[in-house]
């Protein structure tokens, strides 16, 4: 996946995030099935932003950016901002 292929799936990501507030918000689903989708939401957003971290960071020190791989869910959450 290259970086533009990355960008569009973090906009596509926040788009189903405001849709799904959207809806929680007119009555539309649960709060259990809000926040377990808004969970689900908001790891893959951070592996996508992990992996265009990863590219960029590899493309800076003159590595291939091609070699960044989606690191699990688990693995990224555990990150300290």
């Amino acid at each position: 996946m290259n970086e533009q292929e990355i960008l569009d799936q973090i906009r596509t990501l926040v788009d189903q995030e405001h849709d799904l507030r959207t809806r929680s918000v007119a009555g539309e689903i649960d709060s259990a099935e809000e926040q377990a989708r808004l969970r689900s939401l908001e790891e893959s957003l951070d592996q996508c932003w992990d992996l265009l971290r990863q590219r960029r960071a590899r493309r800076e020190v003159g590595d291939n950016p091609d070699n960044a791989e989606v690191r699990p869910a688990q693995q990224v959450e555990g990150y300290l901002q």
